[in-house]
């Protein structure tokens, strides 16, 4: 027996008229835009964004001593490999008091880690440690740190995320602090023409 040659049916849609369309009452239809004319003498407006009063060029005259440090997760979960303590290594590199920060999105994401990460979760319910609240919504942690360090200049940033470092160094006078050969090393934003990370 041969197959029967069906014949598709075309689902037939309703078609809406235009608000333009000449078939519309008057009253019905749309207005056109009136576009506004541009005074020449008129003075032209632009933003800048405003230059922060804490910089004197690439020096941040806000970091000093005790240094506010903000940490990361990978930064936490790269220290505990390499088996340095967070607070005395800081201490060690920077010759001064040290206070490490952490915000609400790191908490999170560190929560999220689970079981395999519970000695980090210790480490970072330290009471040494300074917990910034967060008013954003989500826990994107990259963001909100850059966001942070954008907003006040006071902060370090430590971290060993590739990407966040990159971030961070087109943002003036916001040092790094990062990992290498079992020890913590500053980087200055004045080094940042110096070969990458």
């Amino acid at each position: 027996m041969e197959k029967q040659k069906k014949t598709r049916k075309y689902v037939t849609m309703k078609q809406m008229l235009s608000l333009r369309d000449q078939r519309l009452k008057e009253k019905d239809r749309l207005k056109p835009k009136k576009k506004e004319k541009k005074d020449p003498s008129a003075l032209k407006e632009r933003e800048v964004p405003q230059h922060p009063s804490c910089l004197f060029f690439q020096y941040n005259t806000q970091l000093g001593p005790p240094y506010h440090i903000l940490v990361d997760t990978n930064f936490i979960n790269f220290s505990i490999k390499a088996k340095l303590d967070l607070v005395q290594s800081m201490m060690d590199c920077l010759y001064a008091k040290c206070i490490p920060c952490i915000t609400d999105c790191v908490m999170a994401e560190i929560e999220k880690l689970g079981q395999k990460y519970r000695v980090a979760l210790r480490f970072a319910k330290d009471p040494r440690f300074e917990r910034l609240p967060c008013t954003h919504k989500g826990t994107y942690t990259d963001d909100c740190l850059v966001q942070r360090v954008t907003q006040h200049k006071c902060y370090i940033m430590a971290t060993v995320d590739r990407g966040l470092k990159r971030r961070i160094c087109k943002i003036p006078g916001v040092p790094i602090v990062y990992i290498s050969n079992h020890r913590y090393i500053e980087r200055t934003p004045g080094d940042y023409g110096a070969p990458r990370f």
